[in-house]
C-alpha cells in the first residue's frame, strides 16, 4: 500500500518582504507564490495593486500581519505613463478602447491642467475596483455590464510631478494619500486637456517610508535556495519606522505584554515629547513587544502586541 507523501511543515516566520510584483499577477496571486517558496504559516499583504501595475507589494509574515493596517492608512507614491487620446473601459491597458481622439496638447497645457489635480481632490471610484456593494466587489458588476452610482470621495494628492512630456504620453510622479485611484487621476486628467486617456503603466515606488531599496522580484526568490529565502525578510518593526521607540526595563515588560496601562511619569523611562503611537522594545535585548499609544500624563497604553514563538 503505498503512502502519502508527508506534507512540508509550514514555517512560524515573522517580518516583512518587500516584493516587487511583476505584471500579470494580482496582489493575491503574488502573495500565493511568496508564501509557497517562504513555506511560511501566515502572510497577508498591504493593499492591492491592479495586475497591469507593477512595484512595491509590501507582504507580511506572522506577527508583521498585526501591523498591516498601518500600511494601508500610509501614503504612497507611483511614476505611470498617461496615455491621452484614448478612453478604455477600465482606465488602464486591460480594457477594451471605448474611443480615440487626437491629442493636440502642449506641455504648457499640461503643466497648467496638473495644477487643478494638487492638493484635496474629489475622485468617484472606478466600477473596475474591489469597493463592495452589498456584498459584491464593483468588479463583478462591471464585467455583468453594471454600472452603479458611486459617490465622489475626498483624496489627497500630495505632489504631482511632470517626468516627461511626448505626445500622446505624460510620465507623471504621484504621491496620495489612502484611497486614491492612479487610474482615476489619469482619466481626469485626460477629460480635463479635452482628449482623455487611460494608463499605460503604472508603478509604485513608496509606500509610507518603504521604498523599493531592497525589494526582490519572485525570480529572484526562487533562484535562492531554500534554506535562504527567510533572510530577504525584513524585521516586524519596517513597518513601524516612522513611530518612535519606547524602551521599557525588564520589571514593566510582562506588564506591557499582558495589556496593562503603565503610568511612566516617575519610571526611568525616555519618552518622546509628544503624545501618539509608539513602537515599544525590550530595553534588555532590543526585542519588538508591539505598539501603545502614549497618552497624557506619561500613560503608555498597549495596542497590538508581538507573541514570541
Amino acid at each position: 500500500m503505498q503512502t502519502k507523501p508527508e506534507k512540508r511543515q509550514r514555517l512560524a516566520l515573522d517580518g516583512v518582504l518587500l516584493l516587487d510584483k511583476p505584471v500579470g499577477l494580482s496582489s493575491n496571486d503574488a502573495l500565493i507564490k511568496a508564501k509557497r517558496l517562504l513555506n511560511a504559516k501566515k502572510a497577508g499583504h498591504t493593499g492591492t495593486l491592479d495586475p497591469f501595475a507593477t512595484g512595491l507589494l509590501p507582504l507580511c509574515f506572522g506577527e508583521a500581519t498585526k501591523f498591516s493596517q498601518d500600511l494601508l492608512e500610509a501614503d504612497k507614491t507611483y511614476e505611470t505613463v498617461v496615455h491621452l487620446g484614448i478612453r478604455t473601459g477600465t482606465g488602464d491597458t486591460e480594457g477594451e478602447v471605448l474611443e480615440q481622439r487626437d491629442v493636440a496638447v502642449t506641455r504648457e497645457q499640461a503643466e497648467a491642467v496638473l495644477e487643478k489635480f494638487r492638493g484635496a481632490i474629489d475622485q468617484v471610484p472606478p466600477m473596475h475596483s474591489a469597493l463592495k456593494r452589498d456584498g459584491k466587489p464593483l468588479y463583478e458588476y462591471a464585467r455583468q455590464g453594471i454600472t452603479l452610482e458611486r459617490a465622489a470621495r475626498r483624496v489627497t494628492i500630495h505632489a504631482l510631478e511632470l517626468l516627461a512630456f511626448e505626445a500622446p504620453f505624460l510620465t507623471l510622479r504621484v504621491t496620495c494619500s489612502k484611497g486614491t485611484y492612479i487610474r482615476v487621476l489619469g482619466e481626469d486628467i485626460g477629460a480635463a486637456l479635452g482628449c482623455g486617456a487611460h494608463l499605460k503603466a503604472l508603478r509604485r515606488t513608496q509606500v509610507g517610508s518603504l521604498t523599493l531599496d531592497g525589494c526582490v522580484t519572485l525570480e529572484q526568490l526562487m533562484a535562492i535556495e531554500d534554506g535562504q529565502r527567510t533572510a530577504m525578510l525584513a524585521p516586524v518593526d519596517a513597518l513601524l519606522s516612522s513611530f518612535p521607540a519606547v524602551e521599557l526595563p525588564e520589571i514593566l515588560v510582562q506588564r506591557f505584554l499582558h495589556g496593562q496601562r503603565l503610568a511612566l511619569g516617575k519610571e526611568n523611562v525616555t519618552l518622546p515629547e509628544a503624545e501618539g503611537r509608539v513602537r515599544v522594545y525590550a530595553a534588555a535585548d532590543g526585542r519588538l513587544l508591539g505598539t501603545a499609544l502614549l497618552q497624557a500624563y506619561a500613560v503608555l497604553a498597549p495596542e497590538r502586541l508581538v507573541v514570541a514563538h
